[in-house]
């Protein structure tokens, strides 16, 4: 054993310390076709670079220049900054190095402006071989004077050359990038192209940032400060400054604007509303700046789900970004961000309710959805709205508190079917109910009266409404007692009862009314019929006094008086399945296969009774 344990020890060998090796190819293919979204992060990442060399220096030298120059000519992109640049020690260590960082506080003590600074990754210039085969670098250090003026030449193979250059090659000091095209990238180096996105990415950005391309003129990109923070002569001049912001970002001139300030998140920025309807399933593409550099026009985590009916436009210098910069990283901070923006827009809807009621109702006329759905974990702000949010009711389009005042008791049907069907004969006859078949609806009747605890809502159920109905004179239903019976005993099995009230409009023969508790009483019917005997006896025993459905026939309608009337009862109990048809229909509710199988029998029913000569032919002769 202890011979067997020296020869394993004797056998084992420190381990080899080795580095990964990257194949530059393939990381380039990782980055554009994984990493980012476009080849066009290739722009910002070449005013990323420049700024934040410019900040570096700045940190260091106060009253050191901040100029910025991107070029674009002949196919070839350059951009030059007045920043800190790099000794030939730091090009070897910073740029040859995947994932290192000029901007690393512990190396080169800038921990003091690393807040300052857009980058965050260490991916740098990589994001170039993207659209270009070559990358040169031409920088002199501002934090050692004495060097000399260092080249780097990189190629997407892999390769890369140092050598240092002669002081005239680049007297101040700075950097300059020259990017050569990768074949079929010309596109994303042509001047105007490089141009629109430098002002996209770049138009809020810190320092002076020009472009040129190649004619001699210089035009700028940076165009501060950002249109929300601008002095303007009148509130209305400021208001039109921002709507023409808004339709050049997003193509629409907004309904009316919210301002957002959030110092302690250090966000600021304003939003957009919208115009015309938005659906509450999709989410609005904001646009983020991260200290003035554009990271995403379509961050939709940045503003609460319910706030879809605005547009966004913030700067912020708290968020992070994710890897690629595109988009917002979720975490705590965004959490607080954005329930401080959904506040911001709470407030200016609370600031319209208290001073200007008729903006309000400009605004909910077309977003009422939006506020519904804040409101429904809102009860304050349910109650400020309430004057205002449409709900479709047996009086038309009102508000619940108007509607409320008109009716001691609200009734409301869950389905918007069921209440097409009763909302012309509870109008007629005083009864109110609401539909609260629409998206929030429901969820805002049964809070109404936490927040008008005077208020009372129930479902609407048959009972209410047969209540409301005007009844039938005692005589007039006894010298129909034959005709109700026959009705009464065909519709048993359907689970349906049957009434005779005396109601408006006349032209509605029938009406069909359900509540929930008769459909449950219904499906346990149907499970029992279908149960084993053991189920047959739990389901049973579940039976119910529930209220059954009910068809409620028109007394004023002459169709009724005349089914009324017939002398065969086959033929009555006919006519009466064809009226709960109909009123099954009239209803729209989904038909069980037994409703089809009645419809079948009560049309083909009265098919044979219009067309037998016996019988049909002599009752239509007799007419």
């Amino acid at each position: 054993m202890t011979s067997t344990t020296s020869t394993t020890e004797a056998a084992q060998t420190p381990p080899e310390s080795s580095s990964f090796q990257v194949d530059l190819r393939g990381l380039v293919d990782l980055l554009s076709h994984h990493l980012y979204s476009s080849p066009r992060v290739y722009v910002r990442e070449l005013l990323q670079n420049a700024v934040d060399a410019v900040t570096a220096r700045r940190a260091e030298d106060p009253g050191c220049p901040d100029r910025i120059r991107l070029s674009a000519e002949a196919g070839r992109v350059s951009i030059e900054d007045s920043g800190i640049g790099l000794t030939a020690d730091e090009v070897h260590t910073l740029l040859a190095t995947i994932g290192r960082s000029s901007k690393r506080g512990g190396e080169h003590g800038l921990e003091s402006a690393r807040r300052e600074f857009l980058g965050q990754f260490g991916i740098g210039l990589l994001a170039c071989f993207v659209v270009a085969r070559e990358i040169r670098v031409v920088t002199r250090s501002a934090r050692t004077p004495g060097a000399a003026p260092v080249e780097w030449l990189a190629r997407d193979d892999g390769s890369y050359t140092v050598r240092t250059l002669p002081d005239e090659a680049r007297p101040a000091p700075g950097t300059t990038v020259f990017l050569e095209p990768r074949p079929g990238s010309g596109e994303w180096l042509a001047p105007a192209r490089v141009e629109e996105l430098a002002r996209d990415f770049g138009s809020l950005l810190p320092y002076d940032i020009v472009f040129a391309d190649g004619s001699g003129a210089e035009r700028p990109v940076t165009d501060r400060p950002a249109v929300w923070d601008r002095d303007h002569p009148t509130p209305s001049a400021r208001r039109e400054a921002l709507a023409g912001h808004c339709a050049a970002l997003f193509g629409f001139t907004p309904l009316d604007t919210i301002d957002f300030d959030l110092p302690v998140a250090g966000v600021r920025g304003v939003a957009y509303v919208l115009p015309d309807p938005a659906s509450p399933a999709h989410r609005g593409g904001h646009r983020a700046y991260l200290k003035g550099m554009l990271l995403t026009d379509r961050a939709d985590n940045l503003l609460p789900e319910w706030a879809f009916f605005v547009r966004a436009v913030v700067d912020t210098d708290a968020l992070r970004p994710t890897a690629s910069r595109e988009s917002l990283y979720d975490d705590e901070t965004l959490d607080a961000v954005r329930d401080a923006l959904g506040s911001a827009v709470r407030r200016w809807l609370a600031e319209l309710a208290a001073g200007d009621p008729q903006r309000l109702a400009a605004f909910l006329s077309v977003h009422h959805l939006g506020v519904k759905s804040l409101a429904r974990h809102d009860p304050e702000l349910f109650g400020l709205m309430l004057p205002w949010l449409p709900f479709e009711t047996s009086d038309g389009r009102v508000g619940l508190e108007e509607f409320a005042a008109a009716h001691g008791e609200i009734h409301f049907t869950r389905t918007v079917e069921e209440f097409r069907q009763i909302a012309p004969i509870a109008a007629a006859h005083g009864l109110g109910v609401v539909n609260a078949g629409y998206t929030y609806d429901a969820d805002l009747l049964a809070l109404l009266p936490t927040v008008r605890p005077s208020v009372k809502v129930t479902e609407l159920d048959a009972g209410a409404v047969t209540e409301r109905l005007d009844p039938v004179p005692t005589e007039a239903e006894l010298a129909l007692a034959g005709f109700l019976s026959t009705a009464r005993a065909r519709l048993d099995a359907e689970g349906c009862d049957v009434a005779l009230r005396a109601f408006q409009p006349v032209t509605v023969p029938a009406l069909y009314l359900d509540d929930r508790q008769a459909r449950h009483e219904r499906d346990r019917a149907a499970a029992e019929a279908n149960a084993d005997s053991l189920w047959n006896d739990i389901l049973g025993s579940l039976r119910g006094s529930a209220p059954r459905a009910r068809l409620v026939l028109n007394h004023n309608n002459p169709l009724i008086r005349r089914i009324a009337a017939l002398p065969d009862p086959e033929l009555t109990a006919t006519a009466v399945e064809s009226l709960y048809g109909q009123a099954l229909l009239m209803s729209q509710r989904p038909l069980r296969p037994a409703d089809s199988t009645l419809l079948n029998r009560a049309f083909l029913g009265l098919l044979e009774w219009a067309t037998h000569p016996a019988t049909g032919g002599s009752a239509q002769e007799g007419r």
